[in-house]
């Protein structure tokens, strides 16, 4: 067996299973800091939510949250092949999932502590795309964004 071709699937294998773990590790971190903030909802309408009896705006602000996120060479090499036969690829579903929930994510940090994020919207665009000497998808970039409201505490009516 030649060397140069033992070097290239070690290297191969050696750069897939870095990239896996970052990724493992990456879903963790979301997993984790999504709990964290889950007592604060996000919804995707505007029109037809009613504050409690009693509640007042207090303030309303447009929050956003980025997120840039890069596939690895090796499984844009294994999607490739994958582009081949047809079929689900994988490597590209994850990256868009990693990436607008960390957009999520830090669109919510912005957001502080207000009571509720309305009209949320997630857009998503690549960086990086087919040209000559860059071959497929380099990165994805997810974008979130809504309007934080914040309401005053609900005070009992004294009859």
């Amino acid at each position: 067996m030649n060397i140069d071709f033992i070097i290239f699937i070690s290297l191969m294998v050696i750069g897939y299973t870095a990239g896996s773990i970052a990724e493992r590790r990456h879903f963790k971190s979301l997993t984790r800091r999504e709990d964290a903030t889950l007592r604060q909802p996000v919804v995707t309408f505007d029109e037809g939510y009613e504050l409690p009896s009693g509640a007042k705006y207090r303030r309303a602000a447009l929050v956003s949250g980025s997120a840039v996120v890069s596939i690895d060479y090796f499984k844009r090499f294994l999607a490739s092949l994958r582009f081949l036969v047809g079929g689900r690829v994988g490597a590209y579903e994850s990256l868009l999932d990693r990436a607008r929930r960390e957009a999520i994510l830090r669109m919510k940090y912005q957001a502080g502590g207000a009571s509720i994020i309305m009209g949320m919207r997630v857009e998503t665009s690549t960086i990086g795309g087919r040209r000559k000497n860059n071959k497929g998808l380099g990165s994805v970039e997810a974008v979130a964004y809504g309007t934080a409201v914040w309401v005053d505490e609900v005070s009992p009516q004294i009859t």
